[in-house]
């Protein structure tokens, strides 16, 4: 096999066991690698009866081909499983160098079983795997962790995926860090990993899969890397990280404010550029990207250095709940990433709080101290509540809709799709992205058909998926899904979604790597059956057409910004959607004729019989 090694480890923990699975070249060609093999494999193993927290439930981490090779901007990995905040099917990725560690330890991925008698972290070193005691570790931050394990295997080079303390107490949206402030962050992957009282897996190693044509691959990646680099809006990237965006999403109406009930705030604070222009910011890179959008912020304390806000952590803490404290943001997201927890998820069920104290659902008794719009203390200290598990901390670490349904409000007054927070782009900014939200895979989910960047020009001609009004539903459905297969395939492969790479040049890329031949149609089937097997993952969960859906807190229209008084028509979308998908408008299920063409026949005779 070219591009593989051509086996995942099967760890079971309850037994304190490892063993290979081989893998062979037509399950790598379905299924690719990443969250897409992940889900070939939880459904293979996936009690639907099962809590998502119970032993035997499934928790994979997967590379995808292109890692460990000289491709750029290829340095992510999937971890997956069924959501323990959700209860449906859950994803989440990083970037960083622990994925080419993974890689290069001589194994695809991992799959975890069972659940260890005591704390303990996974060893992998070049070809060899070794279950270890983490006892010292558990209770320790994210930060601790890594350090402290690398110091006791002596090994600078090692890199490390961890829970921080709030995936030990369970909180159902707790992430997995690595390589400090990198984060799987949503879905509550965390609370699954710590579940089975495993704290880390530390990685390293350099062993290399071999190439089918490696001359071609570095030539591929010498234009590519010199595309990335002179992309305008990778230059964007590397000088202000995620944030360069802020100054334009007010313009669209693409940031949402107090608890999405506005769209319109001071932009200033919260800009790449006052990042830049009050704190002393150094880009950081994952491995092989040319861009750096990450951000570390230098003695942000004396003596202290912390991981900067990227634009969904900046929202969610700042406009969402009015506060304009920077200080606190950059504080909350600290806590978040030492701690190990969803900063979109914590924002917004934060801010959520805020609203239901407004409202007069919450009181100063259920509370403790008040909750106002731009209160930053107020902030920090529910965040440390969620964290610490205190008082009205506990319920806010259940997320949004569990908020809804222990104060007996409507469910849609929840900012969530399918039990996942809102991120913070409008789909009532963008009508491809409402149904790329209503439908995603794991739920409410920017980066699962990222659809402004269509609008805004980043057009997919292989696809014929070009830019439109971006405030119309009508014909919007059918290129936002194949949009949104696209962007699954990134996360098959595995590649960033920042990638400005083509798909030509990607079936370019895949050929070298593999020796396969992939057309771009061949490519699409490939999101196409990406996201047919995650849905059926939901739906022998339970999960059906009623849940593709917006709450009415993110799908009414609003009354200022330049989205004013549109909202998504939800009915023509999910219409359009369906008969594209070949999905079953009842059901919510893919059509059976449609898991055939696929090539998921087992899928299709598990949801139909026969």
């Amino acid at each position: 096999m070219k591009g593989y090694h051509g086996r995942f480890l099967e760890v079971d923990l309850s037994g304190g066991t490892c063993r290979d699975l081989p893998l062979d070249d037509e399950f790598c060609q379905k299924y690719i690698g990443g969250a897409t093999m992940a889900a070939a494999l939880v459904y293979e193993r996936m009690d639907p009866a099962s809590d998502p927290l119970a032993p035997e439930s499934p928790l994979v981490m997967a590379t995808g081909p292109f890692v460990g090779t000289p491709l750029p901007m290829v340095s992510r990995y999937a971890v997956a499983g069924i959501s323990p905040l959700s209860g449906f099917w859950g994803e989440a990725t990083s970037g960083g160098v622990f994925p080419f560690r993974l890689k290069g330890a001589g194994w695809d991925g991992i799959i975890f079983s069972g659940r260890a008698e005591a704390p303990v972290y996974l060893h992998l070193g070049e070809g060899e795997a070794e279950i270890r005691d983490a006892a010292g570790l558990w209770g320790r931050d994210s930060y601790e962790t890594q350090e402290a394990i690398k110091s006791e295997l002596e090994d600078d080079q090692l890199s490390v995926a961890c829970i921080g303390p709030a995936g030990e107490k369970l909180i159902r949206y707790a992430g997995i860090m690595n390589d400090k402030g990198r984060a799987a962050g949503r879905c509550g992957l965390g609370a699954l990993m710590g579940s089975k009282n495993l704290k880390a897996v530390a990685a390293g190693g350099k062993l290399r899969p071999q190439l089918a044509d490696a001359a071609k691959a570095a030539e591929l990646a010498k234009q590519a890397a010199a595309e990335i680099k002179g992309n305008l809006v990778s230059l964007a990237f590397r000088e202000y990280g995620t944030l360069m965006y802020t100054d334009m999403a007010l313009t669209l109406s693409d940031a949402p404010a107090k608890y999405f009930s506005k769209n319109v705030f001071g932009v200033e604070p919260f800009t790449g550029q006052a990042l830049r222009q009050n704190y002393s910011v150094k880009n950081y890179a994952c491995r092989g990207c040319p861009i750096g959008c990450g951000r570390d912020l230098k003695q942000f304390r004396p003596g202290v250095d912390v991981d900067g806000p990227e634009y969904e952590t900046m929202v969610a803490f700042g406009p969402l709940c009015l506060n304009e404290d920077v200080d606190a943001i950059i504080e909350a997201n600290h806590l978040c990433n030492q701690q190990g927890i969803d900063t979109i998820s914590a924002g917004v069920s934060i801010a959520y709080a805020i609203h239901l104290y407004e409202q007069g659902v919450l009181n100063l008794n259920d509370v403790g101290f008040a909750l106002n719009w731009g209160d930053a203390e107020a902030i920090l200290k529910l965040v440390r509540m969620i964290c610490e598990q205190e008082g009205i901390g506990v319920l806010l670490s259940q997320g949004t809709l569990a908020m809804a349904r222990a104060l007996g409000r409507e469910e849609g007054e929840a900012a969530q799709v399918k039990g996942l927070e809102m991120p913070m782009h409008e789909g009532r900014a963008f009508h491809g992205l409402a149904i790329s939200y209503a439908t995603g895979p794991r739920g409410a989910c920017h980066l699962k058909g990222d659809y402004y960047n269509v609008e805004l020009g980043g057009m997919i001609l292989e696809y014929l998926i070009l830019p439109g009004e971006r405030l119309e539903s009508a014909g919007k459905a059918e290129p936002a899904a194949k949009y949104q297969s696209l962007k699954d395939l990134y996360d098959a492969l595995t590649m960033c979604k920042f990638s400005p790479i083509q798909v030509t040049q990607l079936c370019q890329m895949l050929g070298a790597v593999t020796g396969w031949e992939p057309t771009p149609e061949d490519l699409l089937a490939a999101g196409d059956r990406s996201m047919a097997i995650k849905r059926a993952v939901s739906n022998k969960r339970g999960l059906g057409s009623q849940h593709d859906t917006l709450p009415a807190v993110c799908r009414e229209a609003l009354a200022e910004g330049s989205n004013a008084g549109v909202s998504p028509d939800m009915d023509t979308l999910l219409s359009e959607y369906y008969a594209y998908r070949g999905w079953d408008p009842e059901t919510g299920r893919p059509g059976q004729d449609k898991l055939i063409e696929l090539g998921l026949e087992h899928v299709a005779k598990d949801l139909y019989g026969g």
